[in-house]
């Protein structure tokens, strides 16, 4: 019986994901041909139309916590809309919830609820993530097109923009968007510790504090400006051995969870029903108290061993 509960509510929640996939395509699709026919656009970009999903998220918008989704997606690079990110986390604390309900105890359902949360967070901290490192490995590059530029003798401002359209995306985004508040009036200052706010690392740090003193005072900015990008170089190359070195580290960390509520699967699988006789009897619940500390400190010291700082 179990299993079939499982199947069916997987199942079902696949049907619900792939109708809102439908309806998105299905949108998107009616908007192509509007804007084929009436030329609705901007720079090329099409003008979003009014929908379900758009209705949502202006809601959303007025909510404390769809502002801050939409930041953390705009920080991320994610190109999605924030009711369909929730939508994803509330399939993911279902199916969760459903499987520890009936597997486990009734207990973990709320264990299952709140993984929808983490899986959310966790998803839109990978990426930021990602997008990080992929901006701090193009930031070699990023200072050789500067100091190339620099040395022709355009001005910061102008050679940022030059590095905007020959670099590719994080980096194109993120100097368009320095651009962009440097032609709207923000002062370099201002427009460079935006960049910092929205990415911090110590090599963007060391690039735009660079930018911002020669701005103020002068200086041998061509022959800095290629001295980052060597340092950068080596920088880059020595985080890709440290991560080569750590991954095995990482995975430990996963697996100690993983081992966790593989135990407690094992355990209820031999003895059906115990892990619902835990749950309800003092000494149970501290015994799983004390177990899932553990794990859960194991775990969160593994990580803090194995983080590399950005």
């Amino acid at each position: 019986m179990i299993p079939v509960i499982l199947v069916g509510t997987a199942l079902a929640v696949g049907a619900v994901l792939l109708g809102l996939r439908d309806l998105a395509i299905a949108g998107e699709e009616r908007r192509r041909i509007v804007t084929s026919i009436v030329g609705d656009s901007i720079d090329g970009a099409l003008v979003p139309r009014d929908s379900r999903f758009e209705r949502l998220d202006r809601a959303l918008s007025a909510s404390r916590l769809g502002r801050r989704l939409e930041r953390e997606l705009m920080l991320a690079g994610v190109r999605r809309s924030p009711a369909s990110v929730l939508a994803a986390g509330a399939a993911v604390a279902a199916v969760a919830a459903v499987a520890l309900w009936t597997l486990l105890a009734p207990a973990f359902g709320v264990v299952g609820v709140s993984a929808g949360v983490l899986a959310v967070r966790a998803y839109l901290r990978r990426e930021r993530t990602r997008r990080l490192e992929a901006f701090v490995a193009q930031l070699p590059e990023l200072a050789r097109v500067l100091a190339n530029a620099t040395n022709a003798g355009l001005s910061i401002q102008t050679a940022i923009g030059v590095a905007a359209e020959e670099l590719d995306d994080p980096s194109r985004a993120e100097l368009r968007r320095v651009a962009t508040r440097v032609s709207f009036g923000a002062s370099l200052e201002a427009a460079l510790q935006e960049l910092d706010e929205r990415l911090p690392s110590r090599e963007i740090a060391v690039l735009t504090s660079t930018l911002v003193v020669s701005a103020r005072s002068g200086g041998s900015l061509v022959t800095a400006l290629r001295g980052i990008a060597d340092t950068l170089e080596t920088r880059k190359e020595t985080r890709r051995e440290i991560r080569t070195t750590l991954a095995q580290s990482l995975a430990t960390g996963y697996l100690v969870i993983v081992l966790g509520f593989g135990l407690l699967f094992l355990l209820n699988t031999m003895a059906p029903g115990t892990v619902e006789t835990m749950t309800t009897s003092p000494a149970g619940q501290v015994a799983l108290i004390v177990a899932g500390s553990l794990f859960a400190g194991g775990f969160l010291a593994i990580r803090r061993m194995t983080r590399i700082e950005p």
